[in-house]
């Protein structure tokens, strides 16, 4: 029998891996594992060790070591590994100790081992591990050719569940995993809790792929300084979220690129990372690092508004725990620079590492109150990183920060660049980005992000009377040239179209509200006519949607050339109501814009049980923070705006961006890219849908931003080229099961895999198809129900891989993911199927078997109902029928629901000898915190004898299943 090519690719990447330097070792057991470790942990802390007596552990020694390893969660144990360590030695001498050098990250002891068997849950055996100073810090998961890379990342979550934490728990210190098939290969932080979407691709600093794992990956990525170097320095320890984080490795880049600027030279620069890509971590991390170079005095990271402050102040915070204190107020951000800065406790605090905005900043420096207290820091060596560069730094600030410090270096972080051709004009001429910053150290396209999936690509509609429409869904009747006849763009009828155009297409857009979007308007009072035909129609009845808004409430013209260019040089926090508006400080005060801001904030207080307003600065500002709040939290559907929010604000579960607004360059590629964060894989792309002809101008800024190819790259393809690749996989589905009866008769695991693999791409295109205007089933070769059919099949074999977990052997199909966002709709629910019912009781006895056949069919296709489908069909053969008036059906179904709801309940407790009351409150608790109950809470629920260790484990887990079972029956999916 031949080998498999997964061995083959396992001993080649060994080999390769003695040739970096790494010792090859045997270890077949825990017990090998630990003697290597006390060997490795010996010779690399020898001159600690001799200095206090024997060059070696005692065993009681060593068992104190396992003690301090044995501590701790996976995040906690990230930490214990870069912590210094202490143990009182047998002879009473203090040892201190490391695992870990990460100041000299080279010098540590590199070994590398295969076939690691560990027991917990299941028996699993690891594919290659890398052992630094006898740790196992880098766990590698290979998959013959032709696998899919989900398949490894799925089979290290199951170890993750099943074996890393048994016995000594030592695989839990591993900081990167690496799944490869070969010919891929990606990288990941040890965070249980991210997605797929959130492995990464390694590549050479002008971003191209090292992805075979034996022809350029091994040798860049896991050379053993590199390797060392990505855990020592390249990891950061999230404190909000208690997880580890590897940087990217354009981020990786391009902190190395600062670095060696600051460490060598005195010269300026900046870094073009694309929105979305990451930049608070990269800048984060730049300064955590600069910070600690003896030459620099202070970092200063410097935002250009008041809630980006507090945002980034939070964000690095949750990065290193208290690195930082936010200036609330000028006079605080002197004394953090004098290092006289006592915090809200009292404590003296002098941190190397200041965030601020740039207005307090200019006060900081330009004011003759605080000439004095500043004039030390005029030869200190100050760098300082300015966040979104391409919006605050053409004014007189930045000249005014060069004139007053002597010995600065400044650095900035932009997605969007100035260039020749989209810098606009002020007093000082028109200025690029180079000319502020000198050279680009480091840049990563908005084509890099999509290639390597860290953002969507852009679903781009035009909306209008354009001559190539046709009968299309998006030709309506609207004008889409602003052809200087502004009466004609902003006239009501034109706006009501509008209005109505998105209450139709709003679902389809946002996948049922699955997601959020936002309107962004031209101008102030045409924003005004938006809102409040929306509260119109809404009061008709015409909607449900929930919009928000907000602005500044000046009469706010258009930018010149409504390129998104902004001017920051206004001093913020002195003015009243502008802390977080778009800044244009020439206009007078419009009572109607603020009378109308007013009421719809009224009408968002009446709406969220709030208490916002205008009438006070603070007010205003924590409305701001709360709309951005309940957009993330998906509460509002549309948010309408000016300039506000279409810069500098990330939320991944937005995904839609109306536009009636002339955007251009640098402002036309941030607004479109608040919509292409990476979610699931239901977010398969970002929606733009335009009531202007922006054809030419977004094609124009995809050229200034990358090249004239990559508009191909960015912009999604037509309609049709989408109906031709569903039906090419419906082609391909079919060659496998011509019907759905011939599913049942797969033979091997591998077909079924095959089929499951068939089904998903075709529900991957079908999910982008239906966020089309104009997606229609009678455009496919398959009908709508063949598509419910087969996914009745999918959905079948999704059971039956989830039913069958508890075998021993494990199935191929294990490791698949299934994608079942693709599938569920939130408003097919148990409430919904009522409703249906009430409709089938109200028809005649002819057209009960149609409708009967519908309801049979969602419960088959549903991923939230299947669990209820016995149940519901039980109500509907025997209840329903001696049912007399339609009003009775709720009520009757409600009743008969609760009592086998208690049945069920009354059977598991019964069965399982559980206490009924410990029970209930147990399922509370899940509901209340969305967490899934440890298997100890779940033995303590045992009324009497508690069951020996070696039960625990197998009835532990089945009582645990029952439980998840029942909230799914009974509870999940009952209302809307």
């Amino acid at each position: 029998m031949s080998r498999q090519s997964e061995q083959i690719l396992e001993e080649q990447l060994i080999v390769q891996l003695q040739k970096l330097g790494y010792g090859y070792i045997v270890i077949n057991s825990e017990k090998d594992l630990l003697l290597n470790l006390k060997g490795q942990l010996e010779k690399h802390n020898q001159s600690a060790l001799t200095k206090t007596g024997n060059a070696q552990f005692t065993q009681t020694e060593f068992e104190r070591v396992l003690n301090l390893l044995s501590k701790g969660s996976v995040f906690e144990k990230s930490k214990m590994l870069r912590q210094k360590q202490h143990i009182i030695r047998d002879n009473g001498d203090n040892l201190y100790f490391e695992f870990l050098n990460t100041e000299h990250w080279c010098q540590n002891q590199y070994q590398v081992t295969n076939q690691v068997s560990q027991e917990g849950k299941f028996k699993n055996r690891y594919d290659v591990t890398i052992l630094i100073n006898g740790m196992p810090l880098v766990q590698i998961e290979l998959k013959r050719r032709g696998l899919e890379l989900k398949e490894a990342f799925n089979q290290i979550n199951r170890y993750q569940r099943h074996s890393f934490g048994a016995n000594s728990a030592l695989f839990q210190y591993v900081q990167i995993f690496i799944i490869s098939n070969g010919v891929n290969t990606k990288y990941y932080a040890n965070n249980r809790n991210q997605s797929f979407k959130q492995t990464f691709f390694w590549t050479d600093v002008e971003n191209k792929r090292l992805s075979n794992i034996l022809n350029g990956f091994t040798d860049t990525f896991l050379e053993p300084c590199h390797l060392s170097k990505m855990i020592c320095k390249y990891i950061v320890l999230n404190e909000a979220y208690k997880i580890p984080m590897v940087l990217r490795p354009y981020q990786f880049y391009a902190v190395e690129a600062l670095i060696e600027r600051v460490k060598n030279s005195t010269k300026n620069g900046y870094i073009w990372h694309t929105t979305g890509s990451g930049k608070t971590l990269t800048s984060f991390k730049a300064s955590q690092i600069l910070m600690a170079l003896p030459q620099v005095h202070k970092v200063v990271f410097v935002v250009d508004r008041k809630d980006l402050d507090c945002q980034t102040t939070k964000e690095f915070n949750s990065f290193q725990e208290g690195c930082i204190d936010g200036t609330d107020n000028t006079q605080n951000l002197v004394k953090q620079f004098t290092g006289t800065y006592v915090d809200k406790k009292g404590e003296a605090k002098n941190s190397k590492l200041i965030v601020t905005t740039i207005q307090k900043l200019n006060t900081a420096i330009s004011k003759l109150k605080y000439e004095a207290k500043m004039a030390d820091l005029k030869d200190k060596r100050i760098i300082f990183i300015f966040d979104e560069c391409h919006r605050s730094q053409f004014g007189d600030t930045h000249k005014r920060i060069k004139e007053f410090f002597n010995n600065a270096q400044l650095f900035g972080f932009t997605g969007t660049p100035i260039f020749k051709d989209n810098a606009a004009k002020n007093e000082h001429g028109k200025r690029t980005t180079k000319d502020l910053f000198e050279d680009c150290l480091h840049k990563y396209v908005i084509t890099d992000a999509i290639k390597d999936e860290n953002v969507l690509k852009f679903a781009v509609e035009y909306v209008g009377r354009y001559k190539h429409k046709d009968g299309r869904e998006t030709n309506i009747d609207i004008e889409v040239e602003d052809i200087d006849t502004k009466e004609l763009m902003e006239d009501e009828t034109r706006l009501e179209k509008i209005t109505d155009y998105v209450i139709a297409h709003h679902n389809r857009k946002t996948h049922s509200r699955e997601f959020t979007a936002m309107f962004c308007i031209n101008n102030v009072p045409t924003l005004i006519k938006y809102v409040d035909l929306f509260k119109k129609k809404k009061t008709e009845g015409l909607h449900n949607l929930n919009i928000a808004t907000i602005f500044s409430y000046g009469a706010n013209e258009d930018d010149a050339d409504a390129n998104g260019f902004i001017n920051f040089e206004t001093d913020f926090d002195n003015v009243d109501l502008n802390v977080v508006a778009e800044p244009t400080p020439e206009y007078k005060i419009n009572l109607h814009s603020r009378d109308k801001l007013e009421e719809f904030i009224q009408d968002y207080n009446k709406l969220f049980g709030d208490n916002f307003t205008t009438k006070d600065s603070q007010s205003f500002y924590n409305y701001y923070n709360d709309i951005s709040k309940k957009v993330k939290e998906r509460k509002i559907d549309i948010l309408v705006v000016v300039n506000m929010f279409l810069t500098g604000f990330d939320s991944p579960t937005l995904n839609t961006m109306y536009v009636d607004k002339n955007l251009r360059y640098h402002g036309l590629i941030q607004a479109y890219s608040r919509t292409n964060r990476i979610l699931n894989e239901q977010k398969s792309q970002g929606n733009i849908v335009a009531f202007r002809n922006l054809k030419n101008r977004t094609d124009e800024a995809i050229t200034l931003f990358s090249n004239k190819e990559a508009i191909e790259v960015i912009i999604m393809k037509p309609y049709e080229d989408y109906t031709a690749k569903f039906d090419e996989a419906f082609e391909h589905l079919i060659s496998l099961t011509p019907t759905t009866d011939n599913v049942d008769d797969l033979e091997t695991e591998d077909d079924e895999l095959e089929f499951i693999k068939a089904f998903r791409d075709l529900m991957r295109i079908k999910n982008i198809l239906t966020a089309f205007s104009d997606f229609k089933w009678a455009d496919l070769k398959m009908t709508e129900q063949q598509f419910e059919d087969f996914k009745s099949k999918y959905l079948d074999l999704y059971d039956k891989v989830k039913s069958n977990h508890q075998k021993e052997k494990v199935s191929i199909l294990e490791d698949v993911d299934f994608e079942l966002e693709l599938i569920h709709r939130d408003e097919i629910n148990v409430a919904y199927i009522i409703q249906l019912l009430i409709k089938l009781k109200a028809q005649t006895q002819k057209d009960t078997t149609k409708a009967k056949q519908e309801i049979f069919n969602l419960l088959s296709t549903e991923t939230t109902l299947r669990s209820k489908r016995e149940l519901i069909e039980k109500f509907i053969q025997e209840n329903l029928p001696v049912i007399v008036d339609t009003d009775e059906v709720a009520p009757a179904f409600d009743k008969y629901w609760n009592e086998e709801q208690q049945k069920a309940f009354s059977k598991l407790v019964t069965e399982e000898s559980l206490s009924p009351d410990k029970t209930e409150k147990l399922i509370e608790d899940y509901l209340f915190a969305e967490r899934q109950p440890l298997r100890d809470e779940v033995l303590e629920l045992i009324d009497g004898e508690k069951p020996s260790l070696l039960q625990r484990k197998k009835l532990g887990d089945r009582i645990l299943k029952r439980i998840m079972d029942f909230v799914e029956t009974f509870i999940n999916g009952m209302t809307g």
